[in-house]
């Protein structure tokens, strides 16, 4: 069993009983998020805490729902639902085009492949791999800050990109892992392997970190 084996059975057992993400509880509850309320809470999400994007969405979606009804609700009554996610005004524009053409390109339905998710307006890898692994079960490597501070850390890898973190980490963890990774380790990134004077006195793992560009840690 390699490190990141190790490692990631150990982070499993530690947080377990931890409260995941919003978008990972969505990827456990299919029979109330569908894909495209997936794809709507992962473009609200972007630069929003998880327990404001969990606020809004709960709100958003008592109001509207499928991609019809997000085309009707007038430009300011979104704006509005969606404040306090910051720029409100460009992620409602991302919604609105993005729910037209759902309709008018997929017949209302969210694409579930890699090529035509990356065609939608406003949608990054990230997003899309978020839509593939949690909406559609889908065996992929889904990115964000927090993985890629983690395992560069860990000197895992050696990347300066998302997108390049994804490519190094499919190299050396098994696929039936990939759909965990993101849970895991933002789970642990927010709580331990923070960003500035990580939690090293605490860490679970830290017999196989190599504290890659760490300077001060508590």
């Amino acid at each position: 069993m390699n490190n990141i084996i190790k490692i990631i059975k150990i982070l499993e057992k530690k947080q377990k009983n931890l409260r995941r993400t919003t978008l990972n509880r969505e990827a456990k509850d299919t029979k109330h998020f569908t894909p495209f309320q997936t794809l709507i809470s992962c473009l609200i999400s972007l630069r929003v805490k998880d327990e404001t994007t969990e606020k809004i969405v709960s709100k958003l979606f008592s109001v509207v729902k499928t991609p019809e009804e997000f085309v009707k609700i007038p430009t300011k009554k979104l704006e509005k639902l969606i404040y306090s996610s910051g720029y409100y005004k460009n992620k409602a524009k991302v919604i609105k085009k993005i729910s037209k053409d759902i309709i008018g390109k997929y017949n209302g339905k969210v694409p579930d492949t890699e090529e035509e998710l990356m065609k939608l307006y406003g949608v990054g890898r990230k997003t899309c791999n978020i839509v593939l692994s949690f909406a559609y079960g889908k065996n992929v490597i889904t990115v964000d800050t927090n993985v890629h501070r983690v395992v560069n850390r860990l000197g895992l890898v050696k990347t300066n990109a998302f997108e390049k973190t994804e490519k190094e980490l499919e190299k050396i963890i098994p696929e039936k892992y990939w759909r965990e990774i993101n849970g895991i380790f933002i789970l642990f990134g927010k709580r331990i392997c923070v960003p500035i004077s990580p939690k090293c006195s605490i860490c679970p793992i830290s017999k196989y970190c190599k504290r890659i560009g760490i300077k001060r840690s508590r």
